[in-house]
């Protein structure tokens, strides 16, 4: 492929959530009335009150489809984000950060108004369950004008994240980065986010798949609500007859790829998480960057379990191991 140097191999599209995370027992979760094991969304002066109470805190730039395109971008792919950060301690943090792990930030913080940088605190349980409390602040409200043309319009492949689409402008913007894409010759895809995510914009998701996107990441719990079936497979048939590659993760069970009438199962490493924030994004980032280099399906697919591997088995969202010598010891990686 060749490699142009105005070209992005991989373009990110999503929420600029900066991480906080912890390490907490259940009690604690009881005491302060957080739910286990979900991502829910707060308000900001909840946000404060929990950020208060949290001891140790690990800060990370985060997002969903900002961690895949950072593990993209860290095995030396051109990459970029498109995401909103407020001109505050935090936004600055999220915009430094990305930048030195080798992504561009495409978006320069925003001064003024009174929405400060997103940020989810993550408290991590002993069994590796993470209980997610995001404050949404300023990156949802990502819109159409916060995409610059001369980064989506130069994506060979672009990333989408399912939960922009619960604005009006989030759902703007992405229609307008996927054309811009396509218009550029590049490949739009999307990451379904979670399975609430799914069960919101149903209908929305399903025309998107059909119409505009040429690659799916989901899960399995994702990908029922999907096509609202207890049968996965029906369900992955129908998304493979609306897309042209269609990718399911199920745990520790087989990740299932369906591409352009090939069926491919590849098995899974079963390893015991000690956190698992961010293995689906990082099976994203493996599975893409195979992609990006226009490697079979069966080798995206190895790249993502490897890449999910690694991250599971400490705490944090982003790999700390050298990924690309884990795929070059599989003979994934030159």
């Amino acid at each position: 492929m060749s490699q142009h140097n105005d070209r992005y191999q991989l373009v990110g599209i999503g929420n600029a959530i900066v991480d906080v995370l912890t390490q907490c027992d259940d009690s604690f979760l009881e005491h302060m009335g957080i739910e286990k094991g979900i991502m829910q969304l707060i308000e900001k002066g909840r946000a404060e009150t929990l950020y208060g109470a949290m001891t140790e805190r690990t800060q990370a730039p985060g997002g969903s489809v900002a961690n895949t395109i950072a593990g993209v971008g860290a095995l030396g792919l051109k990459t970029a984000f498109i995401g909103r950060v407020h001109d505050d301690a935090l936004g600055r943090f999220y915009a430094e950060a990305m930048q030195a792990e080798g992504t561009d930030f495409a978006n320069a913080p925003v001064a003024g108004g009174d929405l400060p940088t997103s940020r989810s605190m993550i408290f991590v349980s002993p069994d590796g369950e993470r209980s997610m409390n995001t404050y949404l602040g300023i990156s949802a409200d990502l819109g159409p004008d916060d995409v610059p043309a001369d980064v989506a319009g130069c994506a060979e492949l672009l990333f989408l994240e399912g939960y922009l689409f619960d604005k009006d402008k989030g759902k703007a913007a992405f229609l307008e980065a996927a054309r811009q894409c396509r218009a550029g010759g590049g490949r739009p895809g999307i990451t379904l986010s979670d399975p609430f995510c799914v069960d919101r914009h149903r209908d929305d998701f399903r025309t998107l798949i059909q119409g505009e996107m040429d690659f799916v990441i989901g899960n399995d719990e994702e990908w029922k609500s999907m096509y609202q079936t207890e049968d996965l497979s029906a369900a992955l048939e129908q998304a493979a007859e609306a897309c042209e590659t269609v990718v399911c993760t199920c745990s520790g069970d087989p990740v299932r790829i369906l591409s352009q009438g090939t069926h491919v199962a590849v098995p899974v490493n079963r390893v015991t998480p000690v956190d698992a924030t961010g293995a689906g994004d990082q099976f994203a980032a493996g599975f893409l960057s195979g992609l990006a280099q226009g490697l079979p399906m069966e080798a995206c697919g190895r790249m993502g379990c490897i890449a999910a591997a690694e991250v599971i088995q400490h705490m944090g969202a982003r790999p700390q191991r050298d990924i690309a010598a884990l795929f070059r010891d599989a003979g994934l990686m030159a």
